[in-house]
């Protein structure tokens, strides 16, 4: 808050002029985010220097301004400053006598200011000036951000009220108006009373001390409840509409993670498969390279042919070693084939799990679904009823609508009828009264002169005490505490010289009562007749004007059932467009769920069939591989015989060699 002072006081001083202690004190004891002014006499310096300051200032967020004396530059220097201020909320101006400038300003201030929600007005003179009053009351129709303003004590006539209710139908934020102790009068509630069922949102509307009728009162305090009605249903509604979005969002969340988990476990699968794939291949592979190894052995073998037992012994250590080899991978490949059936087994305990769990899954939506479909039947019943009720209040009104139209021309008729007696009646009386009149006149005319000239002359010496006493009001605003000893010595002085006038005045009044009292005691005789006639006008005129309110009140009340009637037909069809628009979007958000399970299920049943076709390819080619090994087998069988067969055929042949017999006699077996 140093800051801000220091920048005040830097923009008093590059505008010439001296920063007040008492804003400066105030600003040392500021709390935060609120700059109270109050009771504070401000400069236009001071105005000019604040005003710039409010421009850049983001720490404000209330600033109270009542009973300032302001002045009107001051007043436009301050709120200008305001108009592009961003971040303030509460402004009081209360008790500034703002006029025509100030309220050019303050319309200004509507149209550009998005931050300020609060405006507090009280005890100014904003009403007298029509012209500049309907350039705020524009302005304030145009403004999207005011929720409360107090216009209380600001001599708002009925044509203001006009101009008031002309803004309150295009105005989409206000929510609090405060008129009291104005001078609205009957035509302004009328107008104040008409514009209310086009608002929504204005739900506090005071109007007393306006001499404004009961009924009209109790119209705006039914059309304010009705608003408050609307407020809370609002709330309401946004309030399911906020749980209802968030179970929509869970629902997602949840079948998005339920998706999730099952492309995981879909891509496990996948990546099992391909490491028994590359398993089973570097198996082949490896069996591959032993059975090279072994055509390798074996091209030794018939190499070495030629050494007899030592070749057999080798090669029979070989076969041993081949054997051995051949039961390890025996072993391996029962191994590995139990292991295959185990995972396979295992994979479909899983997939039965999954489609049992998505189909509970599905069988809890389509449960949720009848029961919002049964809250659908529910609320079509009711608006059917609501329909019907809503039939027979026409009828109704209809009924009563003409019953006091009928009433309406009776009245007027009786009306017409006393009017024409009664005003024969008056002109015969009126004639008689002129005539009296003139002659009274003429004699106190004289009489009235006299008086008139000591009141001009009194008049005079008013005017001259006005002047000293705005001298003082002058001299008290730069020095308050010797000003005010000034003008209790000023005001002692004037006291004594008017009750010494006053005196004077009297003496001189009592002798001219007595002259009067004199000159009238020649007419009471001529006034008691004119008493008597003006006692019978009066009489015939209370008995009109009794008429007339009786035929007022008639016409009020059918208004006012009009009203009533149409405004109770606009809240239910609202209500019905509301209660419409909520089964609409019920039903969208139905449809959108049914169509998300059916995705879902379509996607179950996609996965499925690719878990199948997976699961048949791998069988697939663990038929395959078993095929393989069986050849392979077959294989090794085949040329451990043709390496039996030809040991033997070398054995027979040394043998046939070491005893000396011809080879051709030897015969191979086959």
């Amino acid at each position: 808050m140093e800051e801000f002072r220091r920048t005040y006081s830097r923009l008093c001083k590059e505008s010439g002029a001296e920063p007040q202690e008492t804003v400066l004190q105030q600003m040392h004891q500021l709390p935060q985010g609120r700059l109270d002014l109050a009771t504070q006499s401000l400069t236009v310096d001071t105005c000019r220097a604040l005003g710039k300051l409010l421009q850049k200032e983001a720490l404000l967020t209330e600033l109270v301004l009542s009973d300032c004396m302001l002045s009107e530059e001051g007043a436009v220097l301050l709120l200008q400053g305001l108009c592009v201020n961003t971040i303030l909320r509460f402004l009081d101006l209360k008790g500034n006598n703002l006029r025509a400038a100030g309220a050019e300003a303050l319309a200004k201030l509507l149209r550009q200011n998005k931050s300020i929600q609060s405006l507090t007005l009280e005890w100014n003179s904003l009403g007298t000036w029509e012209e500049a009053f309907a350039a705020f009351c524009g302005a304030l129709a145009a403004n999207g951000t005011l929720r409360q303003l107090d216009l209380r004590n600001n001599q708002i006539s009925h044509k203001g009220a006009e101009e008031l209710a002309l803004a309150l139908k295009s105005n989409t934020s206000l929510q609090q108006l405060d008129l009291r102790w104005n001078h609205i009068g009957l035509l302004g509630g009328r107008a104040l009373v008409n514009c209310l069922p086009s608002n929504r949102t204005l739900w506090k509307l005071e109007l007393a001390g306006n001499s404004i009728p009961g009924d009209i009162l109790r119209a705006v305090e039914q059309a304010m409840d009705h608003n408050q009605d609307r407020q809370t249903a609002f709330r309401e509604s946004q309030a399911r509409a906020h749980v209802l979005s968030k179970e929509v969002r869970h629902l997602r969340e949840e079948k998005s993670k339920q998706f999730l988990d099952l492309m995981e476990t879909i891509d496990r699968q996948r990546e099992e498969m391909v490491r028994s794939s590359k398993a089973s291949a570097a198996r082949v592979g490896q069996l591959q390279e032993a059975l090279n190894e072994r055509h390798s052995i074996i091209n030794a073998l018939k190499a070495k042919l030629q050494m007899a037992e030592a070749a057999l012994a080798l090669s029979e250590q070989k076969a041993q070693d081949l054997g051995e080899l051949l039961a390890t991978a025996e072993q391996e490949q029962r191994s590995l084939a139990q292991r295959q059936a185990k995972e396979h087994r295992l994979e479909q305990q899983e997939a039965a799990e999954r489609e049992s769990k998505l189909l509970r899954d599905l069988s809890a939506a389509n449960e949720k679904n009848l029961l919002l479909q049964n809250q659908v039947d529910e609320l079509e019943r009711k608006v059917k009823s609501q329909q019907d009720q809503l039939f027979l209040t026409r009828q109704e009104l209809t009924n009563t609508a003409a019953e006091l139209k009928m009433r309406a021309v009776q009245a007027e008729e009786r009306l017409e009828l006393e009017k024409k007696r009664s005003r024969k009646s008056l002109e015969d009386a009126e004639h008689l009264r002129f005539k009296e009149v003139e002659h009274m006149t003429r004699h106190l005319e004289e009489s009235e002169r006299a008086m008139q000239e000591r009141v001009q002359r009194l008049e005079a010496a008013r005017l001259s005490l006005e002047e000293e006493l705005s001298r003082a009001k002058a001299a008290a605003l730069s020095e308050r505490s010797q000003a005010e000893e000034e003008l209790i010595k000023a005001k002692n002085q004037v006291r004594l010289e008017e009750q010494q006038r006053l005196a004077h005045l009297e003496e001189k009044l009592r002798l001219l009562a007595q002259a009067r009292d004199e000159a009238q005691s020649a007419c009471l005789q001529q006034k008691q007749a004119v008493a008597d006639a003006q006692a019978r006008a009066s009489q015939l005129d209370r008995q009109v004007e009794g008429l007339r309110r009786r035929l007022e009140e008639l016409q009020q009340e059918l208004s006012n059932k009009d009203q009533e009637k149409a405004a109770e037909v606009t809240r239910v069809r609202l209500e019905l467009q509301e209660q419409n628009g909520r089964l609409q979007a019920e039903l969208t958000a139905q449809e959108a769920l049914k169509e998300k399970a059916a995705a879902l299920e379509r996607q179950l049943k996609v996965m499925a069939s690719d878990h199948r076709e997976a699961l048949l390819d791998r069988e697939s080619e663990n038929a395959s591989l078993r095929e393989k090994l069986r050849l392979k087998q077959a294989e090794i069988a085949r040329i451990r015989d043709e390496e039996a067969q030809r040991a033997s055929f070398l054995q027979n042949a040394v043998l046939a060699y070491v005893q000396g017999s011809p080879l051709r006699t030897l015969s191979p077996q086959k």
